[in-house]
Formats: C-alpha cells, sequence, structure tokens
C-alpha cells in the first residue's frame, strides 16, 4: 500500500474504504461479509474508513468489526455531522454523542461537516455555534481533525474553503467530473492551501464501469496494459499529487484484493501521455452520447440572472448517461440546494451566454429544453421542501 501525509504528516493510504455499501442480508448489514472486507483491506494495509450517520448500520457495524478485531487505534474513522438536520448547539451534541456510541469509540479521526453544497449551510451552522464546539472538540481530544464533504459547484467550494482554517476536505471528482463540483479548480485551491483531499465517487458509483458505452469499454480492453475500467479511474486519479485519498465503496474480499493491488502498483507519474490521451478518448466517447455539447468550461458564466448554465447542462447530460433519475438528483444536489435560486426559470432570454460559448450552443433554447426534462413537477415541490427545510432557520 502507499501512503500520503494528512496536514499534521500522518500517513494516510491512498485507498480508502468506503462504508455505504455493505451487503446486506435479511435487510442488516451482512456482518460476516462486512468484517470480511475490512479485515482484509486492513491486512493489505488500509487505514482510513469513511461512514456517516445517515449511512445505515454502518456506524455501528465498523463499530463492533473495530472492537472485535483490537484494531482502534490503528485505523482512522472518518464520520459526518448531518448539518442537513442541525437546528440548534444541542442537535451537534446529540447526534455526535450518538456517532460515538455507536463507533464504540472516545473520539473521531477526521470528522467532517456532511454534504455541504451551498456556502449558507455552513453560515447556518456557524449561527448555531459550531466554530467554538470545533474548537472545544479539538481541544479535549474528542476531534482530531476537521473537514466538510462537498456536492456544490466551483465557486461554492472555493467560498467554504476559504471560510475556516480546515484539515481537510472531500469532493466528488472523478474523470467525468474534472469541471463540475468542486472540480480540478478546486482540488488545486485545496492543495494550495496543504489541505489534503478526499475523494468520493471516484468511479461515478460504479457508473464509469458498468455504463461505459462500448467504444470505451473496447479502447481500455484493447490497451496492452489490460487493466479494467475500474483501474483506470482509480490509476486516473492516483496519479494526481494533490490528491491524498480515494474512497471505494467495497463489499467483497475481491474488490477490497483487486483495489489493493491497483493502490500499491500506481505510483505518482506511472501514467505514460499515450495512457492520458487514451482516458480523453474514453470521455471524448461519454461526452458523443450526451444531449448537449456542454464542456463545462464556464465561459458563459456569470449569468445575469443567477442561472447555473453549466449545472443544469451537466445534469440533463447525466440523464442520459446514466439515468435520469440520477441526473435528477444530480441537478437536486448541486444546483437545487442554494439559497440562492439558480433554476432556468430565472434567464431573461438576454443572450450574453451564447455570445461567450466556444461551442456555440443555442443556451436560451436548451436550458428551457433541459429544466423541463431535469425539473418534473414532482422534483420542482421535492427540491422546494427540502430548500425550506435545509435553509429554515437555525435556533440560537
Amino acid at each position: 500500500m502507499q501512503y500520503r501525509k494528512d496536514r499534521y504528516g500522518e500517513d494516510l493510504s491512498i485507498l480508502g474504504f468506503g462504508c455505504l455499501r455493505f451487503l446486506k442480508k435479511g435487510g442488516r448489514i451482512d456482518m460476516e461479509k462486512a468484517e470480511a472486507a475490512v479485515m482484509a483491506a486492513y491486512r493489505q494495509g488500509v487505514n482510513y474508513y469513511d461512514t456517516a450517520y445517515v449511512y445505515p448500520g454502518s456506524e455501528a457495524a465498523i463499530g463492533e468489526i473495530f472492537e472485535k478485531n483490537g484494531i482502534r487505534d490503528k485505523i482512522n474513522i472518518a464520520t459526518k455531522l448531518p448539518q442537513y438536520l442541525i437546528n440548534s448547539r444541542e442537535a451537534v451534541d446529540k447526534y455526535f454523542d450518538e456517532e460515538l456510541k455507536r463507533l464504540r469509540t472516545d473520539y473521531i479521526d477526521y470528522y467532517l461537516m456532511h454534504y455541504l453544497s451551498d456556502k449558507a449551510m455552513w453560515d447556518k451552522l456557524k449561527a448555531v455555534g459550531i466554530l467554538e464546539w470545533i474548537e472545544e472538540k479539538k481541544k479535549n481530544g474528542q476531534i482530531r481533525n476537521i473537514g466538510f464533504s462537498y456536492h456544490g459547484d466551483t465557486d461554492g467550494f472555493l467560498k467554504i474553503l476559504d471560510d475556516y482554517d480546515w484539515d481537510f476536505c472531500q469532493i466528488q471528482y472523478n474523470y467525468i467530473d474534472e469541471v463540475t463540483q468542486a472540480g480540478r479548480r478546486g482540488l488545486n485551491a485545496a492543495a494550495a492551501k496543504g489541505i489534503p483531499v478526499i475523494i468520493m465517487e471516484p468511479l461515478r458509483g460504479g457508473k464509469l464501469v458498468y455504463m461505459l458505452p462500448t467504444g470505451a469499454k473496447k479502447m481500455m480492453a484493447e490497451n496492452g496494459h489490460h487493466w479494467s475500467p475500474a483501474e483506470w479511474g482509480l490509476r486516473w486519479l492516483y496519479d494526481q499529487p494533490e490528491v491524498t485519498v480515494v474512497l471505494s465503496g467495497m463489499n467483497t474480499v475481491e474488490m477490497v484484493d483487486e483495489n489493493c493491488r491497483t493502490a500499491s502498483g500506481a505510483p505518482l507519474g506511472h501514467l505514460s501521455e499515450d495512457d492520458q490521451k487514451l482516458i480523453k478518448q474514453v470521455i471524448a466517447e461519454i461526452h458523443r452520447t450526451e444531449k448537449v455539447g456542454c464542456t463545462g468550461c464556464r465561459y458563459c458564466m456569470p449569468c445575469p440572472k443567477g442561472v447555473d448554465i453549466p449545472g443544469l447542462f451537466a445534469a440533463y447530460n447525466g440523464m442520459y448517461t446514466e439515468s435520469k433519475k440520477e441526473g435528477r438528483m444530480m441537478y437536486a444536489q448541486t444546483v437545487g440546494l442554494r439559497k440562492e435560486p439558480a433554476f432556468a426559470t430565472q434567464c431573461v432570454q438576454c443572450g450574453k451566454c451564447e455570445k461567450h460559448c466556444p461551442q456555440s450552443l443555442p443556451i436560451r433554447h436548451l436550458l428551457k429544453e433541459a429544466d423541463h426534462q431535469v425539473r418534473p413537477l414532482y422534483m420542482k415541490a421535492g427540491i422546494n421542501i427540502a430548500r425550506w427545510f435545509v435553509f429554515r432557520k437555525a435556533k440560537e
């Protein structure tokens, strides 16, 4: 296993264990298989295990496994505060104490503000005293590193990144999301501050393995490396020095073994120019199946009325490269859950965006088409309800 340093010089395995997707048996986590996978990873050098309050049964499962095998002090636990459920300082304490109990520990190595997609969410936490709470928990040793996980656009990420002295952060990043969400610009900004970056969704929840276009699969299969699509996706990330840990939702020993083998044989700089060229060809093949030829360059931005044009088009494309459900959920996460609305219905047809588009896209027409598909009536209602819930007034 290879390791990279956290902010304070501690070694973190470049492969992290994502604990969301444990196999189930009778509706509950199959503890025998979960323990086999976790311990196989541990024996091969994986020392970073990521869970969250809202992952059903996950915190309790890994707490039991670590205690049973006596390895708590040999690994790092990362878990998350469900900020979307927080409306008071008392709630922060309630959820944190419950997590410690589930995990059978008295401290968390890496604690994240979960699922931020707008700086307003962070501001809401500050309004209930989260800064003082973090200081208290770090001082008494209950939290060793504080960070946040992010699902909004790049500008929102940079605002949160610059607003606090974070120990680490977690972003969705892969060769398709290079210019969406926090993106490479966000990755580089964090690295420039010396902030370790944990990568989630390195394979887009398996989409870059199981849902690749036939042409893309053929390119990879015919390449002399004989790497699997999963291996190509992981190696692309391991080749970047700004990446600290890459999370993988492993649930079988076989998957653990394959990912550990890849992580152990992927040093910085191991991808050749031809390898990078092939990945770009795969990306082009994926884009060929999309509805809108938007590259995410953002030359169309900022919109005078605040519409997130690239965000909408990325979600619209996701409906066809992945699934309608995935595309719509992507939009709800990255655009819908912002305090300042960024919907296509705010467009006033000024045409400024089209003058700057390198692809000469008929953006005004496409905005109407994409919004109609991405936000059917039930999605509009769901997003409005979620926005009210997330941004309701915090209690002092």
